[in-house]
């Protein structure tokens, strides 16, 4: 009785390893090689751009920016979920035509809960704007009056 092991061949694991290490080793060498040497006055300064830069690059961003980049990059993942299940259709069959159902019922339901919490208002509320139109009107049309 012998018993075969297999055993996995693990060579062409470290050759393709050492293939991409020369690589990188060939193209670091060279554009140290090749690279430009320069020392002018705007070398050292970010970007390089011609431009003095003024202020500092610490700004502060609103929590509505990631908010809105979270909510980006949420719904990017789902679409890749919808995608690849389009791409499966015919394997999948009934339960996952039901899966994904499911799956965007509960994706309209979590954006309606979104949009009911305001975290899909991007800017200015529109009735603000409205009423300081409002205002605005009102306060030209005494001036209008005088003048005619």
């Amino acid at each position: 009785m012998s018993t075969t092991t297999s055993s996995p061949l693990f060579w062409p694991l470290l050759f393709y390893a050492a293939i991409v290490f020369s690589l990188v080793g060939v193209i670091l060498i060279v554009s140290y090689v090749l690279g430009g040497r320069h020392n002018e006055r705007a070398t050292n300064e970010p970007y390089e751009g011609g431009i003095v830069s003024t202020g500092s690059a610490r700004l502060r961003f609103s929590s509505q920016f990631y908010l809105i980049a979270m909510l980006f990059v949420i719904f990017d993942v789902e679409t890749v979920f919808i995608l690849s299940w389009a791409i499966a259709f015919q394997e999948l069959g009934w339960y996952g035509y039901i899966g994904v159902l499911v799956f965007i019922a509960i994706l309209v339901v979590v954006l309606i809960y979104e949009w009911r919490n305001g975290a899909l208002d991007f800017g200015p509320d529109g009735q603000k704007i409205l009423q300081a139109y409002k205002k605005l009107t009102l306060k030209d049309k005494p001036h209008e009056m005088v003048a005619k």
